[in-house]
């Protein structure tokens, strides 16, 4: 089922609390995934940084944080609300980056992934491929470490 009104809008530094909010909920805490507040903002504060927050009604559902540097993007975080997986937020958050992106001139969207995330699919989806592998590069509260796969997209 497709979340009804769906609504993306720009965030910027304001909004850190919502990306705290939805981080929490959408991020397992036992693979080390989340970012700190202070990350996001330092990140928000680089040229080229881009944040996109999906609404639904006044419920935020999801983001898509990304950076771009000359030709090439990084989409650095994108989470959903776990009680709106599955209704396509993922999906508008993503093809709105590759839109923004793409109009800007960029040529490849490169992004890592914790192997055996969900959202692997959804990349795939999007035509993004495997290109490497980052051995143990999440660690989780626990001691726990977890590879990491990059993906790149062509555009």
């Amino acid at each position: 089922m497709a979340t009804r009104s769906l609504v993306l809008k720009t965030g910027d530094a304001r909004d850190v609390g919502t990306v705290d909010a939805l981080m929490a909920a959408a991020f397992d805490p036992r693979f080390g995934e989340a970012w700190t507040s202070s990350q996001c903002l330092g990140v928000l504060a680089m040229p080229g940084v881009r944040l996109l927050i999906a609404w639904d009604e006044e419920v935020p559902t999801g983001f898509a944080l990304w950076r771009t540097i000359m030709d090439e993007a990084e989409l650095l975080l994108l989470a959903v609300a776990p009680g709106h997986r599955r209704r396509g937020v993922g999906g508008a958050l993503l093809r709105a980056m590759i839109a923004d992106v793409a109009a800007s001139g960029v040529a490849t969207i490169h992004l890592e992934v914790r192997a055996g995330n969900d959202a692997v699919a959804l990349y795939r989806t999007a035509g993004f491929a495997k290109i490497g592998e980052r051995r143990g590069y999440y660690r989780s509260r626990d001691g726990g470490q977890h590879d990491a796969h990059t993906y790149s997209l062509a555009l």
